[in-house]
């Protein structure tokens, strides 16, 4: 079948079938004559005619960094919200925390036929800002900021900074700071200079170099905690970079003989699933990363339609959720 049968059959113009499949504007009347004939004949348009006739392909191809991680499943989540009532499919490429992969990938999508990129990145080389200058397709950036190109990203900085706050408020002296791998702008530079700049200024100075680096394994968490101690003696509150890193110090102080929160109060970043079963329940910050992803292919939606968007950054607020 093609359009003009299907238009004759539905008593319709072949230019409302045509604006039918492309989103067009269309009577209500007309909508639900067309819909009936699809449905009663199984008719579907050819995706290789429409990208020639439209050069839109109704693809966007998304990058993330892993898949067993709470926090990019709810930008996925919030991705797919968007996407599944547009008429666009997403090609979801998780690079396993390696920035070669997505390099690689950048050039595929730029290569491949989708009509716009989301990246949920995590390190900026120079080769990543050279390769996202040259792409053809409209790009847009979750989870980092980056001057020049359209973002969405969280406040990191501050949401660090009242966390540590916080622990000082509750009666916590000697603090320590397990920090993600610096590569990772946001997790690990923005969230340690928070933690830092907090006790320089509640005139605590000398526990900004109370810290150690881990990854963002739960294992690393761990036995980080055991670094950090054997450095720097004990703590009384412990400020992690991720949830995953916090209770995988909780499990190496209780495993030590240490109680908590009576001998050391541990907070995380990210609000995941598993901080709320812990015992007790870790304080962690809240993040938008559902609304992150909604809101970055809202933005992309407009570049593919305009030209352009409405907000080039978004920078989205936090809580701190406590026990």
């Amino acid at each position: 079948m093609n359009i003009a049968e299907i238009a004759k059959l539905a008593g319709v113009s072949s230019a409302a079938v045509s604006r039918y499949f492309n989103n067009g504007r269309i009577s209500e009347e007309k909508r639900e004559a067309i819909r009936r004939v699809v449905e009663e004949t199984g008719y579907r348009p050819s995706v290789q005619a429409q990208t020639l006739r439209t050069r839109k392909t109704k693809m966007i191809g998304v990058i993330v960094p892993k898949v067993a991680s709470a926090s990019i499943g709810r930008v996925v989540e919030g991705i797919l919200s968007v996407v599944n009532e547009s008429g666009y499919q997403m090609l979801l490429s998780v690079t396993q925390n390696n920035p070669e992969k997505e390099l690689e990938y950048l050039s595929v999508f730029n290569h491949k036929q989708v009509d716009g990129v989301i990246l949920v990145a995590t390190i900026f080389s120079e080769e990543h800002k050279q390769a996202l200058r040259h792409m053809k397709v409209p790009v847009v950036i979750v989870a980092q900021e980056l001057s020049g190109f359209p973002c969405v990203y969280h406040d990191d900085y501050r949401a660090s900074y009242e966390l540590t706050r916080l622990l000082f408020e509750k009666g916590r002296k000697i603090l320590g700071y397990i920090s993600a791998i610096r590569e990772d702008r946001a997790v690990g530079e923005e969230r340690f200079l928070g933690y830092r700049d907090a006790v320089r200024d509640l005139g605590y100075g000398c526990l900004a170099e109370h810290y150690v680096i881990s990854s963002f394994a739960m294992e690393s968490g761990y036995e980080k905690t055991g670094e950090l101690l054997e450095r720097f003696g004990r703590p009384d509150g412990l400020v992690c970079a991720t949830d995953s890193i916090a209770i995988g110090a909780m499990q190496y102080l209780r495993e030590h003989g240490f109680r908590i929160p009576e001998d050391v109060l541990v907070a995380g970043h990210g609000d995941s699933t598993l901080s709320r079963v812990t015992s007790p329940p870790l304080i962690t910050v809240h993040y938008s990363y559902k609304e992150s992803g909604e809101i970055a292919v809202q933005m992309l939606f407009e570049l593919l339609n305009t030209g352009e968007t409405a907000q080039r950054e978004v920078k989205l607020g936090f809580y701190i959720r406590e026990q």
